[in-house]
């Protein structure tokens, strides 16, 4: 098995990856001319995002591939997977494919190279990520060792989520992976994304390129949980495709890593698409968070918003970066872009750039942006009704969450209450649905029953 540095990466490692896996010649061909791309583009193409960007933090010399990978699964998880049972999903460690849960025939879910050479949407789907766009998304189409692809199909209609669990292995080789969703006509869906790494020394990268496909009429509600050792790296490029009168609600956490950087696009194609993103950040020590989210609008009567919350401590740092844009045939379109972030401590730091391109008349756009720290006459009231300086710090923040929580379903708001209170407390990441998380959820559900509060109110006149 040979190995070899990010830094060093080179036309025989991509050819040795595509000849291990018995790839079709316009995918050897495909991954030669994204290598050519991404040797020559810069870390940011933006002059005015790069001179805030981290990504030069990721240690090249330190992020080790191979063309071979995979490994056991890591006793940390072991729970976790245990827990997941027969739901349908995919567990996924380094570059392997630990196990797929399909219970209903119904789901394609396979691995991205299954899924490549039976043919079908998958190879346009890949094609799709320009190498022009992004040098992260060039290398990955370059040099990928592993995917996911699922395949929701038309009519599909289940509560139950479909669960993605990635874990890098503990041999601290680093994954890229080239992950696809395919969501049929009319469907109803739930997918939920896990991400984890080992703890340990030197850097550890999960570069991920994700594609999601909506089809007309579908609803997708997805939900990624990163929950990295903050030794590791995690690159991540995504674009969402929305046709007409379809909707995706995404709801990002990140909590782990030394370096995160997403770059997010959502392109609502047909009349009537809707895309919601709520983002919620959690630093503590060195960490930095790096986010560029897109809101394009190509038809009209379409719907976006973007809502990111950031919370940092200690030295973390975060950077958020916003673009709508609203295309000349986008007319009745509505947009929203907003970045917040509240400093815990002096060392703190955050940095918004919002914008907006709007092409067309007869449109609704706006953006906010603001940074702060806590305000020291909210501390003090609190603490004057019998609450310590931390215990009002913490309640400030959840009050700060609150109005983005309202928009997450229970379940998806007590694993992020769950995170909060874990990274607050300095505890291992991780989620759960036992005991320990069925109190969260009891406290949700009341906390937010208005309906429960109408009745009552009815009941006793």
């Amino acid at each position: 098995m040979s190995q070899l540095a990010l830094s060093s990466i080179n036309s025989g490692h991509v050819d040795d990856l595509s000849s291990s896996r018995k790839e079709p010649d316009w995918l050897r061909e495909f991954r030669r001319n994204s290598l050519s791309i991404y040797d020559e583009m810069p870390v940011e193409t933006s002059p005015l995002y790069n001179k805030y960007t981290d990504a030069k933090r990721m240690n090249q010399e330190q992020v080790s591939l191979s063309t071979a990978g995979g490994g056991s699964l890591p006793s940390f998880i072991e729970a976790r997977v245990a827990e997941l049972g027969n739901s349908p999903g995919i567990v996924q460690v380094g570059s392997g494919i630990h196990r797929i849960n399909l219970p209903d025939d119904k789901l394609v879910i396979s691995s991205i190279g299954d899924a490549l050479l039976n043919g079908g949407p998958a190879r346009a789907l890949v094609e799709s990520a320009d190498p022009h766009e992004d040098k992260f998304t060039a290398l990955n189409n370059a040099a990928f060792d592993s995917g996911i692809y699922i395949e929701i199909p038309d009519g599909y209609d289940k509560e139950e989520p479909i669960h993605i669990l990635t874990c890098l292995p503990e041999d601290r080789l680093s994954t890229i992976s080239r992950n696809v969703i395919k969501v049929g006509r009319d469907s109803r869906s739930t997918i939920v994304q896990e991400l984890y790494s080992p703890p340990g020394q030197g850097q550890q990268a999960y570069l991920e390129v994700l594609t999601t496909d909506i089809g007309p009429g579908a609803r997708l509600s997805a939900t990624t949980l990163q929950m990295m050792d903050q030794a590791s790296v995690n690159f991540s490029t995504r674009r969402s495709d929305v046709a007409q009168d379809a909707t995706i609600n995404w709801y990002l956490g990140l909590f782990g890593t030394v370096l995160s950087r997403y770059r997010i696009d959502y392109k609502l194609m047909g009349t009537g698409a809707s895309a919601n993103d709520s983002e919620v950040v959690f630093g503590t020590g060195d960490q930095s968070f790096d986010i560029q989210s897109n809101l394009n609008h190509e038809a009209g009567s379409t719907e976006g918003r973007v809502i990111e919350k950031s919370i940092l401590r200690e030295r973390s740092k975060s950077l958020f970066k916003g673009m709508i844009r609203i295309m000349e045939g986008a007319a009745k379109s509505n947009s929203y872009l907003s970045g917040r972030s509240i400093l815990l401590d002096p060392d703190a730091k955050s940095d918004a750039i919002p914008g907006l391109e709007i092409l067309t008349n007869d449109v609704k756009a706006t953006h906010a942006a603001s940074v702060a720290q806590i305000d020291e006459e909210q501390i003090f009231y609190l603490q004057t009704r019998c609450l310590t300086e931390a215990e009002a710090e913490r309640t400030i923040v959840e009050g700060f969450l609150e109005p983005l929580s309202r928009k997450m379903s229970y379940q998806v708001r007590a694993w992020i209450a769950q995170l909060v209170e874990s990274k607050w407390e300095g505890k291992n990441l991780a989620i759960n649905t036992d005991e320990e998380l069925r109190k969260f959820i009891e406290v949700e559900e009341t906390r937010y029953n208005e309906d429960e509060e109408i009745e009552q109110h009815y009941k006793y006149r």
